[in-house]
């Protein structure tokens, strides 16, 4: 091989990875939406200079970093040093209804939870979660220790009107009186069940300053009334006699035996007459679609978490004292899984 085929198979290998090694480009979108550079934008092309004095950096450091973003499809530089936005850069500001600003921003939960794949080598090496080795202590301490961060985090969970209409609605709630929301975070999902069921009482159990957060949205909202307040953690005993225990998108946090651990201690507080309602992402035998791959591989860096099949959420509950009465699905994809006590 000369040096010219050697200089043409590098060139054809780095164009053949490029779409799926480039750190690069993804860095610099988030550093845009930490500095929220799309909202000046929004009367039109502003100097480089102006956006710097706005979002308090370095305009020539500012003005490399556009210019590569507008190489790469994000923003317009209209003219020479002016930036504007383009179609892509308009899903960046902050009143876009999509959000994907504050999921973007590094100094929130979202940006902190992709820098958690710096840590990647380390999981794959130890099939440990990364977040410890990037940030100096584990996923759920590092959110009790930073309340700032653990809002943002309770923000992100709560993200999406879809899923919490979905999951709320999506299941027949005769019978039930009293619902308790374990892991409920800031209490937008029971917020929506009660809505929905107008002669329900719930119970709303997460760590104490997650739950001070849902007493005030469900106050927001109207709803706190109908609602108790436990902040402690779901591994400790639950409250009892409840009609219905429901754990929205919780076990796939955990690895199997804390899985095991928390669904137990509902059964626990169900008893014999009560109902467990596991609700997670719908993963068949051997998914091997995109967006249930990525989370479980997500899962694993941040929490030591995983997805599951029904059948993997099955075997959890038999653990657990539990037989799983139903499973059906919601219009949104996502899986309901109804069990009871084994008799």
């Amino acid at each position: 091989m000369n040096d010219d085929d050697e200089r043409t198979g590098q060139a054809a290998a780095w164009a053949a990875l490029a779409p799926v090694m480039d750190l690069v480009t993804p860095m610099a979108v988030r550093v845009a939406a930490s500095l929220r550079l799309a909202d000046p934008m929004a009367g039109g092309a502003v100097p480089v200079e102006e956006l710097a004095r706005r979002s308090g950096t370095d305009a020539d450091a500012l003005g490399r970093l556009l210019r590569h973003l507008v190489c790469q499809g994000v923003f317009a530089e209209p003219e020479p040093g002016r930036f504007a936005l383009n179609e892509l850069a308009g899903l960046l500001a902050s009143d876009h209804p999509a959000g994907m600003r504050a999921a973007l921003d590094l100094g929130g939960f979202g940006g902190q939870m992709d820098l958690a794949f710096t840590g990647l080598l380390h999981t794959v090496r130890t099939g440990q979660p990364a977040w410890e080795t990037v940030f100096g202590t584990s996923f759920w301490p590092y959110l009790a220790a930073n309340p700032q961060m653990s809002a943002s985090f309770d923000a992100q969970m709560a993200r999406g009107a879809d899923y919490v209409l979905d999951a709320g609605r999506s299941h027949d709630w005769s019978g039930v009186r009293h619902v308790v929301d374990v892991g409920g975070g800031a209490g937008t999902l029971v917020a929506e069940v009660l809505r929905a069921n107008p002669e329900m009482r719930a119970t709303l159990v997460d760590l104490p300053d997650t739950v001070d957060r849902g007493r005030r949205y469900l106050a927001e909202h109207g709803l706190a009334e109908r609602c108790e307040f436990a902040g402690q953690s779901f591994f400790d005993p639950l409250p009892k006699g409840r009609d219905a225990y429901v754990l929205g998108r919780v076990v796939h946090d955990w690895d199997d035996d804390e899985a095991v651990v928390i669904l137990r201690r509902c059964a626990e507080a169900a008893g014999r007459d009560g109902r467990v309602l596991v609700i997670e992402t719908n993963g068949g035998p051997g998914d091997d679609s995109a967006a249930f791959a990525e989370m479980n591989l997500r899962m694993l860096v941040l929490s030591g978490g995983r997805e599951r099949t029904v059948e993997d959420y099955t075997a959890l509950a038999a653990k657990a004292g539990l037989d799983v009465a139903d499973v059906h699905s919601t219009p949104r994809g996502h899986l309901i899984l109804e069990c009871t006590a084994r008799q």
